[in-house]
């Protein structure tokens, strides 16, 4: 864990800090297979390793959805908020997907905090992350994401 904030008043001074990098997390064919079936996505170049290894990215890649979907789990990995009555992840500014995640690599997720409002009751709080895949020359997932936090 990087980064212990205790309550929506210690988020301001974050902004413009880089707050760290989660550990690495194994992205394997079961977990892709799951979020097909939970999606109805079934698309060749997630589901069949075996066609895939003759499409354009030589093996199986998650789901760019997949990707960004692990981006909460992997983000409280490297903030833990304290002191509040809840958080909601409010939305996302921009989402990109610049290069694919192979089935069976390892993503982590790096966070800086780029703006912090105030808002009812609490701090809206927002997050550039960069999903990167160990090893790769590019992130697999630039998102600007938008959590909320209550008192």
């Amino acid at each position: 864990m990087s980064t212990t904030v205790h309550g929506v008043d210690e988020f301001q001074p974050l902004v413009g800090t880089h707050l760290g990098y989660s550990d690495w997390e194994r992205v394997d064919q079961d977990r892709v297979n799951l979020f097909a079936d939970a999606t109805g996505d079934h698309q060749w170049i997630h589901v069949d390793p075996e066609r895939a290894k003759t499409g354009p990215f030589g093996g199986a890649i998650a789901h760019g959805y997949l990707t960004l979907s692990l981006a909460p789990v992997l983000l409280n990995r490297v903030i833990a908020v304290e002191g509040t009555s809840f958080g909601v992840n409010y939305g996302c500014n921009k989402v990109r997907f610049p290069s694919p995640v192979p089935v069976g690599s390892d993503l982590r997720l790096g966070a800086s905090v780029t703006q912090v409002d105030d808002v009812e009751g609490g701090v809206q709080v927002t997050y550039d992350l960069t999903l990167e895949v160990r090893d790769a020359p590019k992130p697999s997932c630039v998102a600007q994401v938008v959590y909320r936090y209550y008192r």
